[in-house]
């Protein structure tokens, strides 16, 4: 049986493919359209899904769409009656959008279909999930446990914002919810927002420039925005938001509480902004804290899993991890809205059609989460060619000795390898690498080739079995969702200048043996890179590890400010010739900037609109 799954329409649109219970393809529709947060209908990553698989729309047994319109527009409709006369500017903007699209959309689905297939029978064949049973079902079916109680956290689905399951075998059971407007996603955004960045695509700066500062308003946050109660429920004082009526999250009350208007967007953050990041950041976790506790008591499961936007802040995930209530914890590594069409495929074929589970010897389903398109060498050879690129081919032990000495002189390096991940987070199949004992490249990376904020942390990636040796974890964190302090006997002591540093000037500070990816704080967001997912990253680890003696590199997704991450080699060859990136390393080929056609150099850094 064959389960297309789709979301689309808000944000992060993408398609995702299951055939007999497997995970064979997924993809968000950004990488194709290089569109960020691309929202259309995920044209492209559904014909990369059947093409992948070597399959027509026709050979589909069902479409599954990953949330139910009328739930929505019944939620609209409900908050701009509740909050009459205000907000009668939203709902004037948007109530022509619904009527003419998002209403009806079954019927604007059923056309889009009939492209791929013509006589597609929506009827029959066309699904609906709820939201947050797709979050639920992305995170619990590809997990490698047999029963775990599941929590997603988001900004809203239909009604929930935050729900709690319990999944056993090929059941998932929804438990209880959190309904709209109350959010723990739509609170952090409201501080998204109010320092300054986009909603929906900037909370991840927040929660890099939260260890900048110090949580000074968490108590007023606790006090004036959300009551939060000991089992983890909570709720927020609408007076101080603007998000049900408006075109803003938050209002002049808000400002008022925190002493002044929003931060303008590229202005340089001020130490307050850090402050006000430090303390969201500390009020999540502690709401996050409080739901995954009331949850292993309630439940008493040793095994949990999480999904939604919220899952993605990956220093409340390490809280939980250390806070030791859980045996083991999977956490869905496209856990946005993306992920929601993998989870509408898998409740369609588990939960409609009562289909079992495919396991996978104590492995999860995600195949390291290269679920992407790949290109065959002869294919790279050619796209390269047409390109205007030169380049040399190498055998595979060449090609990760020649990059391994490269990164131990101090190069960047372009890693184009294999399928593409799926979920925001590039894994060493697109990836820019560094290395990580380098005090420079933190700043070398974001300035020179990444062209953003110079606050914001890099990745390590490290060799699954050499975790321990590092940080302060000793579990996989194949998908770059944990947070983990650098070990103390990697740590280096600033020294008394350090002491006068404050703001942006921490970076100054020398804290550890892989300078470049120990944040100010002394945490990273770890990878651990397995042999069985990604051999040949795990042997360029082993390569580096064997010249250096140090088994971590920096790894930052193959892209620019703005910019999806690279799909194509194509894709790979632009972004290297727009930027200052040393080298360059597809499939067998290697690619050195230096012996490239100078005439083919861009100006990348104002190509892609600013996120």
């Amino acid at each position: 049986m064959r389960v297309l799954g789709i979301s689309a329409f808000y944000h992060d649109s993408a398609a995702a493919l299951i055939e007999d219970g497997r995970i064979v393809a997924a993809a968000q529709e950004e990488r194709f359209t290089r569109k960020r947060h691309d929202a259309d209908f995920p044209r492209a990553a559904i014909r990369y899904c059947l093409e992948a698989t070597g399959q027509a729309l026709e050979d589909v047994d069902y479409v599954v769409f990953y949330d139910k319109p009328f739930l929505k527009f019944e939620r609209l409709l409900e908050t701009y009656v509740a909050f009459a006369p205000r907000g009668f500017q939203s709902f004037r903007m948007a109530m022509p959008l619904w009527l003419r699209e998002k209403l009806f959309q079954k019927n604007l689905l059923r056309k889009e279909l009939q492209t791929f297939d013509p006589g597609f029978d929506a009827e029959q064949r066309l699904l609906f999930a709820e939201h947050h049973q797709s979050h639920a079902a992305s995170a619990f079916f590809p997990s490698p446990f047999k029963e775990a109680v599941v929590l997603t956290m988001d900004g809203v689905g239909e009604w929930a914002t935050t729900s709690l399951s319990l999944g056993h075998d090929n059941h998932l059971e929804m438990v209880k919810e959190i309904h709209f407007p109350h959010s723990l996603g739509l609170l952090y955004s409201a501080f998204t927002y109010y320092t300054g960045f986009q909603v929906n695509s900037g909370e991840y700066k927040l929660m890099g420039l939260a260890p900048y500062g110090e949580p000074k308003y968490a108590g007023a946050i606790f006090d004036n925005l959300i009551d939060l109660r000991e089992d983890g429920s909570f709720r927020l004082d609408l007076s101080y938001f603007d998000f049900c009526t408006g075109l803003r999250m938050t209002n002049e009350k808000f400002d008022d509480l925190f002493g002044a208007p929003p931060r303008e967007p590229e202005s340089q953050p001020t130490q307050r902004d850090m402050d006000l990041a430090a303390s969201i950041q500390t009020v999540i976790e502690e709401a996050v804290l409080r739901l995954t506790r009331q949850a292993a008591r309630e439940t008493r499961s040793r095994n949990l899993c999480l999904a939604g936007g919220v899952a993605l802040n990956c220093v409340a995930n390490g809280k939980v991890v250390r806070d030791g209530k859980f045996d083991d914890i999977w956490i869905q590594p496209a856990s946005g809205d993306a992920g929601g069409a993998l989870g509408a495929a898998l409740c369609a074929y588990h939960l409609f059609k009562g289909q079992p589970r495919v396991t996978n010897a104590g492995c999860d389903a995600m195949r390291g989460g290269y679920l992407g398109p790949s290109f065959s060498q002869d294919e790279i050879e050619e796209r390269l060619i047409s390109a205007g690129a030169r380049f040399t081919v190498l055998d595979e032990d060449t090609l990760i000795a020649t990059v391994a000495d490269k990164l131990v002189d101090q190069k960047v390096v372009g890693w184009f390898q294999g399928r593409m991940e799926f979920g925001p987070r590039a894994l060493g199949a697109r990836s820019i690498l560094g290395d990580a004992r380098s005090l420079e490249m933190q700043s070398v990376l974001n300035l020179k080739i990444k062209y953003r904020e110079s606050f914001r942390p890099f990745a390590p990636s490290v060799l699954r079995e050499d975790v321990a040796e590092w940080f302060e974890l000793d579990i996989d964190s194949p998908y770059m969702l944990l947070v983990a302090d650098v070990v103390e006997k990697q740590r280096r002591q600033p020294g008394p200048a350090a002491d006068k540093l404050e703001g942006l000037d921490l970076l100054k500070a020398n804290r550890s043996e892989i300078p470049a990816v120990t944040h100010v704080d002394y945490s990273a967001r770890v990878q651990t890179v397995h042999a069985e997912t990604n051999p040949r990253f795990h042997a360029l680890l082993e390569a580096f590890k064997g010249r250096t003696g140090c088994s971590v590199v920096v790894n930052t997704s193959f892209n620019v400010r703005g910019e999806p991450i690279v799909c194509t080699p194509e894709d790979a060859f632009h972004c290297f010739m727009g930027t200052e990136m040393d080298c360059l390393a597809i499939g067998d080929c290697f690619l050195e900037k230096d012996e490239q056609d100078a005439t083919l150099k861009s100006d990348y850094k104002d190509k892609y609109e600013l996120d």
